[in-house]
């Protein structure tokens, strides 16, 4: 990638849905950085394709600075475009054909990984608070009004055993987390080899073993055809009793008809981030069971988590000004051979 060398700043153009995303995720610290390397007007955002100031804006366009509900632009409305940076997980969805936009030498960043922190972070507070039994002790102070005279057995961090199913950015991030405690991780992810799981410094296994292992088993896989209910009744009651099941992942990953028939018995637990459909139906017992908790897909950036964001976007404007790659790139060309395996969920 060849460094900006005249003056002249490249256009840019700006595309959120709403518009009020701009506010939320860039800091007037992050807009100055980006309009010190792009000639952009934040206020002049496309949120279609379809009117003439927004084709525009695209044809002028060098850098396409997106995010979440972006629309798909085509690759015949931005001719001189340059490079996609995207302020979420896949900056392909802002594009109608990416391998077109990639064969013209487009590059592409992404926020994945920067994303990918609030939610290991969520999910490091509930495997603590899990082997705790916090939620327990705190629903059964608040009945008695008085210190309990006993403790729930297996409570406790100490050398237990946490699950990892996905050696994905949120799982890798959570791994490395975890390292602070004293806490046996072991893994389940299909292109995780023994190498590698060494380098993380866990253990892997089947997803059969890591289940029947695990007192918390926490999902970070990918939504793909082949990890639709993957967590389904098998392997739900290999789950040892007292277990707490974490998804931050994707509500469809959990067979659900089975889940709820192990939540009913009591045997375990569940902490959803995530349910399919979200929320959940008015009527559904995952509301009601004691054994449940239930956020409103919370785990992934917000508030002042959304800054993160944004300043990884001026971030990898800088870079890709001064001829840098990108920190975080994305292949807009889905037929490219990869050279690993899919950590990007």
């Amino acid at each position: 990638m060849k460094p900006i060398t005249s003056s002249r700043r490249p256009r840019a153009v700006l595309s959120f849905q709403p518009p009020s995303l701009v506010g939320q995720i860039f800091t007037s610290d992050a807009l100055d950085r980006m309009t010190a390397h792009l000639d952009f007007d934040p206020a002049h955002m496309i949120t279609e394709t379809g009117t003439e100031q927004s084709r525009r804006l695209l044809a002028d366009a060098e850098v396409l600075l997106a995010g979440w509900g972006a629309p798909p632009v085509p690759a015949g409305l931005a001719p001189r475009l340059r490079a996609v940076v995207y302020a979420g997980g896949i900056a392909a969805t802002c594009l109608t054909d990416p391998a077109e936009h990639a064969a013209r030498g487009v590059v592409a960043s992404n926020a994945r990984v920067v994303n990918a922190v609030p939610v290991a972070e969520y999910t490091l507070a509930m495997i603590l608070l899990a082997n705790k039994k916090a939620r327990y002790a705190e629903r059964e102070y608040r009945e008695l009004r008085r210190q309990p005279g006993t403790s729930p057995g297996g409570i406790g961090n100490y050398g237990r055993t946490v699950g990892i199913v996905g050696a994905s950015q949120v799982g890798r991030r959570v791994i490395e987390l975890l390292r602070s405690f004293e806490l046996d991780v072991v893994v389940y992810s299909p292109e995780l080899t023994r190498e590698s799981a060494a380098a993380l410094g866990v253990r892997i296994g089947t997803l059969e073993e890591v289940a029947a292992q695990s007192h918390v088993l926490s999902l970070h896989q990918p939504l793909i055809p082949e990890t639709v209910g993957q967590i389904d009744a098998h392997i739900l009651d290999l789950l040892p009793d007292g277990a707490t099941l974490i998804n931050t992942a994707r509500g469809a990953v959990v067979d659900e008809a089975a889940l709820m028939t192990e939540l009913r018995t009591g045997r375990i637990e569940a902490i959803l981030d995530v349910t399919d459909p979200e929320p959940p139906p008015p009527d559904s017992e995952l509301w009601r069971l004691p054994n449940v908790v239930l956020t409103p897909h919370i785990a992934g950036s917000m508030g002042n988590e959304l800054h993160r964001i944004g300043d990884s976007v001026a971030a990898e404007i800088e870079r890709f000004t001064r001829g840098l790659p990108f920190a975080h790139p994305e292949d807009l060309d889905p037929h490219r051979p990869k050279k690993e395996g899919p950590h990007d969920a």
